[in-house]
């Protein structure tokens, strides 16, 4: 891997780093009762819950940022690494998206 692509790598982690912490914190899990028109609900460590539609200054950069166009190149990363790191993040991913 060459500086700029290892400079890239870097440079996009700490992207989603500070993107994260300016999000809506804690564990997001849909809810609601209208299976149509789900709310995205954040679950906190300290037992506290936030809709994170009322935190939307926050959190919408995040969304946004997180849309469905990264699918691929996620994807195609996820494929072609064997990487500790990679596996870390497909697991943390399958612990978010269950089977």
């Amino acid at each position: 891997m060459d500086i700029d692509d290892r400079d890239i790598l870097l440079t996009a982690a700490e992207r989603i780093e500070r993107l994260a912490a300016s999000a809506t914190s804690g564990d997001w899990r849909t809810g609601g009762l209208l299976a149509t028109r789900p709310e995205v609900i954040a679950h906190r460590s300290d037992g506290s819950t936030e809709h994170v539609a009322e935190a939307r200054a926050g959190s919408a950069r995040w969304i946004a940022a997180f849309s469905p166009e990264l699918a691929g190149p996620l994807a195609d990363w996820l494929r072609s690494t064997s990487d500790d790191s990679a596996v870390e993040f497909a697991r943390a991913v399958l612990r978010r998206l269950p089977g």
